[in-house]
Formats: C-alpha cells, sequence, structure tokens
C-alpha cells in the first residue's frame, strides 16, 4: 500500500511540474533572452520551486553554524551535498537575493518545455566531452560578470550506493572561485537523502534541515578550498544526521 501510494505521490510531482513549468515558464522564457534581465526571470524561476518544494510537502528549518554574513554585492558559488532532485528547488529557495546560475547536465534538455527553458537559465556540460567540461569555466566566468551566482554540487551527482555519506568532490567548483575570485558558500542538507530519493518507490513529505557552514574566502589553491569544503560537509553530515534519527 505504501508503494502505491509513493508512485501516486510521483504522478502528482509530474502533474505539478507541468502546471507550473507552462504557466510561469512563459515569462522565464521571455525575460531570459535579455541578459539582463535575467534577475527578474529569477523571481519565477524562485516561485516554480516554492511551488514545486511546498506542493510536495517539504518545509525547511535553516540552522546557523556560522555568523559569517553573505553580502548582497557579491557573486558565490554555492556548494552542498546531492542526494535528491529537490536540492535543486531548495537551493533557489534559499537565495532570494543572489540570481543563481545551475551548472546542469547537458541531457536534461531533452526534457519537453522545461528543457527550453533549461539551457536559457543554466550552464550546461556535456560529461563525455572534454571541451564541454573545460569551456565551463568561461561560461561560468560570464554568468558571474552579469551579476549571478553559480550553484554547483561538487559530487557531480548521486551515487547509486546509498550507504555512501558524502561522494568525492569534483574540481569544478573550486576552480571557479580560485580562479574568480569568488567566495564558496558551503551549505548541507539533511532529509532529502530518505524524503525524496529517486527511488520513486521510496519518500515521504516532512522538514528538511539546512545547514549553513559557512563561507570559504578564494584562495590559489583549488585543492585545498575543495578538501576544506569537503570536511566541514562530511563532518556536518556526520554529526547532525545521527542527531536528526
Amino acid at each position: 500500500m505504501t508503494t502505491i501510494l509513493n508512485y501516486l505521490w510521483r504522478f502528482w510531482l509530474l502533474l505539478l511540474a507541468f502546471v507550473l513549468t507552462t504557466t510561469l515558464g512563459i515569462p522565464v522564457y521571455i525575460l531570459s533572452f535579455s541578459k539582463k534581465h535575467y534577475k527578474y526571470a529569477y523571481k519565477f524561476v524562485r516561485l516554480w520551486c516554492f511551488g514545486m518544494f511546498y506542493g510536495m510537502g517539504f518545509r525547511y528549518d535553516l540552522i546557523q553554524l556560522s555568523e559569517q554574513k553573505k553580502d548582497r554585492s557579491k557573486e558565490y558559488v554555492f556548494i552542498s551535498n546531492h542526494t535528491s532532485i529537490m536540492d535543486i528547488m531548495l537551493t533557489c529557495i534559499l537565495f532570494p537575493n543572489h540570481p543563481i546560475c545551475f551548472v546542469g547536465k547537458k541531457e536534461l534538455v531533452k526534457i519537453p518545455i522545461f528543457g527550453t527553458i533549461y539551457q536559457r537559465i543554466c550552464v550546461m556540460v556535456d560529461r563525455s566531452s572534454a571541451k564541454s567540461r573545460a569551456d565551463v569555466y568561461r561560461r561560468c566566468a560570464e554568468k558571474m560578470e552579469e551579476g549571478n551566482s553559480i550553484a554547483i554540487f561538487p559530487e557531480g551527482g548521486v551515487p547509486d550506493d546509498t550507504s555512501i555519506i558524502l561522494d568525492d568532490f569534483k574540481d569544478g567548483a573550486f576552480i571557479l572561485s580560485s580562479k574568480h575570485n569568488s567566495p564558496i558558500a558551503v551549505y548541507t542538507f539533511i532529509g532529502l537523502k530518505e524524503m525524496f530519493p529517486f527511488d520513486n518507490s521510496k519518500g515521504y513529505p516532512g522538514r528538511v534541515k539546512v545547514y549553513f557552514n559557512g563561507i570559504i574566502e578564494p584562495t590559489d589553491s583549488p585543492k585545498d578550498l575543495k578538501a576544506e569544503a569537503y570536511e566541514e560537509i562530511k563532518k556536518t553530515l556526520i554529526r547532525y544526521s545521527v542527531e536528526s534519527k
């Protein structure tokens, strides 16, 4: 019975996505023609994310592990662990004052309606192409010069082995930070791994815990930035995942 309810819940996700994308997608599509209007398009993107996240029965609690504050006049590289498609919606909800562009998989362009909008507001990468991967830095830099921040899930995807607490980080977010002198805002999401996994037969609505780990200032060593961010997120996952059970 629980499995049937989960599939019905996932079907509701598709209906919700269709309605929100066909309505809010129109202004996003129009406004995204001009780079200077992306900050307005982003408001509609956030409405879409609110609708998806709250419409599926999720809420979140933000816990500040650092007293650092984000500067509204700065562009950031936002990173977090990645366990669910809802991570994307939650990221946009958290940042009203920093229009975000995601670095995302090129394959998602194939999704009807959504794909058309997706390719306008994201920096797409073809992971099978070394040229595409290398060009990501240039395109991200252009987005940041236009006043946007970049969101990257440095694990690069969600591991099939659900016992993995935190997968190895890819270098991209940290090279970008180092090359373009952009601070890294570090967050840890706890709960969505169980509440909305990629297994359609599992999941449930609930409250997600969001931990703000702090801001890492850029250095000329991407390797050190990666190591510091990885340890910070993993430490938070180990400590607070146990406490939340």
